[in-house]
């Protein structure tokens, strides 16, 4: 398998989305091996945007991508808002360039205009495949006289660009697949200008390479077989003087599969990155999950920094094999990252959280010095930093939330008298955690019942909820007073 750095000349990768909708899991995995490559060879990373569709792409979803790099912790060397020796780095802003390439392409005679309808393409590949042979572009316009081409133009036929492939195979070694070849039979002529005049993806991204000297092309196993056509193109490039000359070294990263063995589309609600953040994922968990998917820092270890990603990436040692994702393993990850905070920037990390629209609570009633008196009790018990709301609303409610399945739960036959014995204790108590542990064991003894037991009508009455912060702690924190009103109050309600 080829070495990533067998060639002398410095890294240049790119990474290149389309800004058509939310950013999407497999995307970032993309940009993050593309990021950790490039770093770990002191190389340069240009971010490009193909936004050459115009029905599909839109303002929205570039502004999103921006923001979703930025969120990632992601930087670049080139592209949008850092600018660059090969600017603009939006596709949409060079088309004028990409013409000029696909006339001087015709004019070498490496690509050729293509009068074919899409009804005589159609029924010239139904034919094909009846007769078992491959039902690519049959090459019917590569060899046009011109009288045949003034023919079709005089019946105002409209036309495309097609590339000329060569008659040969085209073997190149992935570094991440190996040597792979592809005959020329499934790998025919094909479309690089539309009708219109409008340059295609299959121009416009090779041109690009091409102009911005990449030297290696890390992206998705879904665009392997595009590969052998780019690499020809890229060699008509050099021959009529666009770009340096260098074919990039590729590597195709492993599908990445959801439910159902399939492969994750971006459609699939686990896809999309904005859900990651809306749940409250940290930037680092993510990613650290999203490296996992195909490649690993060690056989024995999961939980890594970023900086540790780009010291050991290796991108030879990326796996071939599918790569499932596992929402579970991911919220597993997040939640180490989160107890890896320390507890200032955890406090930091929760503030989205902690007010509007997350927070159930009025702003006023929020008590920084309370929350941050919990905080450290409450950090290790997160998978997302969004689960820290429901953890310390009964800090900054005038009430509990009404949680009816767990009041039936912990409010079962003889709760009230147990509660009412509780109460008196707590009345009676110094007010530390521990004291108030006492307390409640106590109470709990004088109806032959074991702690646990005796604390969960305490813990309903008081956060409205079964399971939570640790009790005593999260009494003390909200005080002797509020305490007490609450129990009553789940008093009265069981009197009632």
């Amino acid at each position: 398998m080829a070495s990533a750095s067998s060639s002398s000349a410095p890294v240049r990768v790119r990474f290149c989305p389309s800004p058509t909708g939310n950013p999407h899991v497999g995307l970032v995995r993309t940009a993050l091996f593309n990021w950790a490559f490039a770093r770990h060879h002191g190389g340069t990373l240009v971010f490009r945007i193909e936004d050459t569709d115009a029905a599909r792409d839109s303002e929205e979803s570039y502004t999103q991508l921006l923001d979703a790099m930025r969120w990632l912790g992601f930087d670049w060397d080139e592209g949008p808002e850092v600018g660059g020796p090969h600017a603009p780095y939006r596709q949409s802003q060079r088309m004028d360039l990409y013409r000029e390439v696909a006339e001087k392409l015709l004019e070498a005679g490496r690509a050729y205009r293509c009068y074919c309808t899409a009804e005589e393409l159609e029924e010239r590949r139904e034919a094909a495949r009846k007769a078992g042979r491959p039902s690519g572009y049959d090459g019917k316009c590569r060899t046009l006289t011109a009288e045949q081409i003034a023919a079709y133009e005089a019946e105002g036929r409209a036309s495309i660009v097609r590339f000329r492939m060569p008659d040969e195979p085209i073997t190149f070694t992935d570094l991440v697949r190996g040597e792979l070849t592809f005959a020329p039979e499934n790998v025919t002529d094909y479309g690089i200008v539309r009708a219109n005049g409008a340059p295609l993806y299959t121009l416009v991204n090779p041109v690009d390479d091409a102009l911005m000297e990449i030297t290696h092309v890390l992206r998705g196993e879904d665009l392997l077989s595009s590969t052998p056509r780019q690499i020809a193109l890229y060699r008509a490039l050099a021959e009529i003087g666009v770009g340096g000359g260098t074919v990039p070294v590729f590597g195709h990263l492993p599908y990445v599969m959801g439910e159902g063995n399939k492969k994750l589309s971006k459609r699939d609600p686990q896809a999309s990155l904005n859900l990651y953040r809306e749940r409250g994922f940290l930037p680092e968990g993510l990613l650290n999950y999203l490296s996992l998917l195909g490649w690993s820092l060690s056989a024995d270890r999961d939980v890594f920094s970023l900086e540790e990603m780009v010291e050991a990436f290796d991108i030879s040692a990326v796996n071939a094999n599918p790569a499932r994702f596992d929402l579970k393993k991911a919220e597993a990850i997040n939640a180490d990252h989160i107890r890896l905070l320390d507890v200032k920037a955890f406090i930091e990390a929760c503030e989205p959280w902690l007010k509007a629209p997350h927070a159930p609570w009025a702003p006023e009633a929020f008590d920084a010095a309370a929350f941050e008196a919990l905080a450290p009790l409450a950090q290790t018990r997160l998978t997302v930093l969004s689960d820290i709301t429901a953890n310390v609303d009964f800090l900054f409610l005038g009430e509990p939330v009404a949680d009816e399945a767990s009041w039936t739960k912990a409010m079962k036959p003889g709760a009230d008298a147990l509660l009412a014995s509780v109460r008196t204790r707590l009345a009676e108590a110094d007010w530390d955690a521990e004291t108030l542990k006492a307390a409640v064991l106590a109470a709990g003894e004088e109806h032959g019942l074991k702690l646990g037991k005796a604390q969960a009508p305490l813990r309903v009455a008081v956060t409205g909820r079964t399971v939570g912060l640790p009790l005593f702690e999260s009494l003390e924190v909200l005080g002797r007073e509020r305490t007490l009103a609450r129990v009553d109050a789940a008093l009265a309600k069981l009197a009632g």
